[in-house]
């Protein structure tokens, strides 16, 4: 009895100490095996690599521009005046907007908008002159083009620049100051100088293509998984996630298996998106390396783990772009880049606490162009961990129930096989 017990303690300390290797072996075969898939998965392959290296390229070429030039302008000038004459005069010398048709009534103006030959229409109406040096308030009718959001505001800006400045003067001009100061103080007593702090060119692209590339990385990633899943469920004959081998006997052996996978590529991509393609397109970038490091890492845990665990949903390789393509534009709405984010109903709000690409993108916009270090967003970067946190404990319970109906199903097809076998020797006749 002795000696029995003597060799069965060997035998469990060697079995535990094979323990982690074991496990460290079987995370090692997943990582290489979603590796290798994803290399040959023409459709995870463009989501991962090619969509996240040319579309930012695309889109950031796009609005390279920062601000419209030259709006061409329809003008239908009533007056015939010598006010109306410099209004227009003034207005001409914007680098913003170009008068370039001038009709006779607003239905000639409106088929021009019509034809898209021109994005507004600057109207003066016959009275203009007369009521202007008559000390009446004068009208000036601006019509813009509501569907092109850039040409709306050259278009608007400018007409009332000039006619702030055209007011201006016509005050000195009837002013009883005597002297050039005393104009100046009775008709702008608070000069205000508006300069940008953060986003110095005033364009589109550096307000909100930084958060736009956050937002890229996220549903690529999204697509990716999503696609990756519906994959193994058409390659499965049980249509299960996860398939029945020695290797897939443990949650935390696949979700950290195929985790890292997903991990080791977009940190590639990730530093690719935030300090590249910025650096290429002149964006304003005034983030240090350390604090995006410390912001990503979070993110994109937080969103690889929320992919895994949105991939249960995906049946087939087509559902995932119902799942993701088209909440875009919504997930972009709801971090607050390109709407007030105090304008968005509490309901919402509470939404985009489920999405990993608010708090995302809230975070790199105050790096990147305010200049904000890590303490700056801890909120963000403490948002971002729960989420990491939560969303890897919702990936266990979805890969856990995922690996029990795959052996529920494997037994099942096991006992069918057996019973064809024992029906099959029961019709088998006794002397054969």
């Amino acid at each position: 009895m002795s000696d029995t017990k003597n060799t069965s303690k060997p035998t469990n300390k060697k079995k535990a100490s094979l323990e982690p290797l074991s496990f460290l072996s079987s995370l090692c075969y997943i990582w290489w095996l979603e590796t290798k898939n994803t290399i040959k998965d023409e459709g995870v392959l463009i989501f991962f690599l090619l969509v996240p290296l040319a579309y930012p390229l695309l889109y950031s070429w796009i609005y390279n521009n920062e601000v419209v030039r030259e709006v061409p302008v329809a003008i239908v000038d009533l007056s015939h005046s010598a006010s109306s004459r410099e209004f227009i005069q003034d207005f001409d010398a914007s680098p913003d907007v170009r008068a370039a048709y001038y009709c006779n009534n607003l239905k000639e103006a409106e088929a021009l908008v019509g034809k898209q030959a021109v994005h507004g229409v600057l109207y003066f109406p016959t009275d203009f002159d007369h009521t202007l040096h008559r000390g009446e308030k004068a009208f000036v009718g601006v019509y813009c083009d509501m569907s092109l959001m850039l040409t709306y505001k050259a278009i608007y800006q400018t007409a009332l620049a000039v006619s702030m400045k055209m007011g201006t003067d016509i005050k000195k001009e009837h002013s009883l100051s005597f002297t050039e100061r005393d104009e100046e103080v009775s008709t702008e007593p608070m000069i205000v100088d508006a300069e940008p702090i953060f986003n110095t060119t005033g364009g589109y692209g550096n307000a909100i293509l930084p958060g736009v590339l956050i937002l890229i990385l996220q549903q690529t990633l999204l697509l990716g998984i999503g696609l990756s899943a519906g994959t193994a469920r058409e390659n499965n004959r049980f249509q299960d996630l996860v398939p029945i081998g020695k290797h897939y006997n443990g949650i935390m052996k696949i979700v950290l298996g195929k985790s890292s996978c997903y991990f080791m590529i977009y940190s590639v991509m990730s530093a690719y998106m935030t300090m590249v393609v910025p650096h290429l397109f002149s964006f304003t970038m005034l983030a240090r390396p350390a604090d995006l490091f410390w912001l990503l890492l979070p993110y994109l845990l937080a969103v690889i783990f929320f992919g895994m665990t949105i991939s249960c949903l995906v049946r087939y390789r087509e559902n995932v772009m119902l799942l993701v393509v088209f909440t875009s534009i919504p997930f972009l709405f709801l971090t607050g880049a390109s709407w007030p984010q105090s304008s968005i109903p509490g309901g919402w709000q509470g939404v985009s606490w489920l999405i990993p690409s608010t708090f995302g993108v809230r975070g790199y916009l105050r790096i990147a162009s305010m200049g904000a270090t890590i303490n700056d967003v801890l909120p963000e970067v403490r948002a971002l961990w729960i989420q990491a946190t939560v969303y890897f404990v919702t990936t266990c319970f979805v890969y856990r129930f995922q690996i029990i109906n795959a052996r529920k199903h494997a037994i099942s097809h096991y006992q069918m096989i057996q019973d064809r076998i024992k029906t099959a020797r029961e019709k088998k006749p006794a002397g054969e």
